[in-house]
């Protein structure tokens, strides 16, 4: 597989993504369901967002894992959260995840008004090449 980052500015270093990756000669794409903060049983977690993105990233590598690809080929990790500034307050998670799995996805951030159950404040997807 070859990948190629395409980043034509510098600030999304900081915020851990990247604005483009190309990817070619791949094995396989993966797909991910969006993972939340439910345990092994299904039922939802809830806790802080801080709590809630840490479980939902374990989920994400979980499933990662278990498909037999690696965190580092993450080519896009989509966020949706009921509360963008509660996001951002715990958003350091979620980079300090991606910087210990040297991962640099292109990623999008939602703010909807719900999701599956009410304990729920955020929700990760991943898209995954090999």
């Amino acid at each position: 597989m070859e990948k190629r980052i395409i980043n034509p500015w510098q600030w999304q270093d900081n915020m851990g993504y990247s604005q483009a990756i190309e990817v070619k000669h791949t094995e396989g794409t993966l797909y991910c369901s969006g993972q939340a903060a439910m345990n092994a049983e299904g039922q939802p977690v809830g806790g802080s967002m801080s709590e809630q993105i840490k479980l939902s990233l374990q989920n994400v590598h979980k499933v990662i894992m278990q498909a037999g690809y690696h965190p580092a080929n993450i080519v896009r990790l989509n966020f949706y959260t009921t509360s963008i500034p509660s996001f951002f307050e715990a958003f350091g998670e979620a980079v300090s995840w991606m910087k210990e799995h040297q991962c640099v996805p292109t990623s999008t951030l939602l703010q909807i008004e719900a999701l599956a159950f009410p304990e729920l404040s955020v929700e990760i997807e991943a898209t995954v090449v090999k």
